[in-house]
């Protein structure tokens, strides 16, 4: 699924949107961009819900965090494009499923995942979580981002911040041996949260999937091999 995407036939490169459509110039481009990712357009092709599935498959080729039967919780999922990867993976079915998602914006069903349409900052939801998945996960993956206010700086700390918090429910859920995935940004992690993760867990890296537009400041933070909360 990781190889890098053709460009299909039957589609020009480099569309442009007609200049009499009333857009805003960002928002032209971003049409523009979405028009000619080949990414998108492979997703569309193969019924991926994004092109995010894409970044997700390229880590786990590379670093085999989702194995046969794992249990794995999705943080942020909607659209649905990585619970589709985790249910492909793990092999979860509708009747054993081993994928438990969370997004307070509604998402169609995954056949295999459990999905509770609610705010992963409430105070039931790591409970509610567990409950759904039927015990402690293998894997917690969070392409959570906040909603933007327009202010760089603001953005940023409030898209850390979730990082930070599904950092911390990973350590208080993982099973040993397990692996934390989540969204940062270049530049972006705190210090103290990547001593914090060193300390529970094997490995900790940043990885930046093909996948990943060259011009974005995504990254993922990667932490293997959890070791325990003692």
């Amino acid at each position: 699924m990781a190889r890098k995407p053709a460009r299909p036939g039957g589609r020009s490169i480099n569309q442009h949107v007609r200049r009499k459509q009333k857009l805003k110039p960002s928002s032209r481009r971003w049409i523009e961009r979405q028009l000619n990712d080949p990414y998108v357009q492979r997703a569309k092709r193969e019924g991926m819900r994004s092109r995010a599935a894409y970044k997700l498959s390229e880590i786990d080729d590379k670093h085999a965090i989702l194995t046969r039967g794992a249990r794995v919780i999705d943080l942020g999922a909607a659209p649905g494009g990585w619970c589709q990867v985790a249910v492909e993976r793990t092999g979860s079915t509708p009747e054993e499923p081993l994928v438990a998602a969370i997004d307070y914006l509604g998402m169609d069903p995954v056949p295999g995942v459990t999905v509770l349409e609610m705010d992963f900052l409430d105070d039931d939801a790591p409970g509610r979580l567990i409950e759904a998945l039927g015990g402690a996960p293998d894997v917690v993956l969070s392409d959570m981002a906040a909603p933007t206010v327009g202010h760089r700086q603001t953005d940023h700390m409030r898209t850390m911040h979730l990082v930070e918090v599904a950092a911390e429910f990973a350590i208080e859920v993982l099973e040993p041996g397990g692996h934390f995935l989540a969204k940062t940004f270049q530049g972006g992690t705190e210090k103290a949260l990547l001593d914090r993760l060193k300390n529970h867990f094997a490995k900790v890296i940043h990885v930046k999937p093909d996948a990943s537009r060259a011009e974005s400041v995504e990254l993922y933070l990667l932490a293997k091999g959890f070791k325990g909360r003692g």
